[in-house]
């Protein structure tokens, strides 16, 4: 006579169920052992390396912020060439070094920034040029500089389509109605030079309609006349 079938807990279910997964965790464990090992040891090598990388970069943003400050006066009085070489009998780093030892940190491309500044006001617009190309700034007025700096260089060279093209897309970064126009004006007066009065006339008109107060604004009318000619 068959015996009637033990009723197995739950108990006694929940802890068979712990045993069969803990032989298949390990059993798996076991088979690709060496495999897990290699993971775990990237996983922490990543880690590690990105710990690192970020300490490294926080100092090297810290040496940078510093180096900058000391060179920068040179930039606001003028002295271009000494801002960009610097002066080792002083112990002053120039811009380009500041660039070429930290150029990925958020300092070292605020040097690059001045260094393009600096370049365009000694009339070296290819070099001011590439260095405003390079700026990466996160700050919505440094964007529109940036874009307004590739302008100038552009205008300088007599490339006014491009200029125009920079000196509109700088009016889209910016935040001041004021800002706004003058980069405006700047792209429609380039617009002219080269040849789409088209597009400059709808510039002016765009700047009489929405920013009438500001000195583009006011002064609108008259180039719309000139251009209507």
């Amino acid at each position: 006579m068959l015996k009637p079938k033990k009723k197995i807990s739950k108990k006694e279910l929940k802890q068979d169920t712990l045993v069969t997964t803990y032989m298949q965790v390990t059993g798996f464990y076991a088979k690709y052992k060496k495999q897990i090992s290699i993971g775990i040891t990237a996983v922490v090598v990543i880690v590690a390396a990105t710990f690192i990388l970020l300490s490294n970069r926080a100092k090297n943003n810290e040496l940078a912020t510093t180096k900058l400050a000391a060179i920068h006066p040179f930039c606001d009085n003028g002295q271009y060439q000494m801002a960009i070489d610097g002066a080792a009998d002083r112990n002053l780093v120039g811009l380009k070094q500041i660039v070429d030892d930290y150029g990925s940190t958020p300092a070292g491309d605020m040097a690059r920034f001045y260094l393009a500044d600096s370049y365009f006001q000694l009339g070296k617009y290819t070099e001011a040029l590439e260095a405003f190309k390079d700026c990466s700034p996160s700050n919505p007025l440094l964007k529109a500089s940036r874009y307004a700096g590739i302008a100038a260089c552009y205008e300088a060279t007599g490339n006014h389509k491009d200029a125009a093209d920079n000196f509109e897309s700088a009016a889209g970064k910016d935040a001041t109605d004021d800002a706004i126009s003058e980069h405006l004006n700047d792209a429609a007066r380039n617009y002219a030079l080269a040849g789409d009065k088209s597009r400059a006339l709808d510039l002016l008109k765009r700047i009489k309609k929405n920013y009438p107060t500001t000195t583009a604004g006011r002064e609108a009318d008259r180039y719309i006349t000139e251009l209507s000619v």
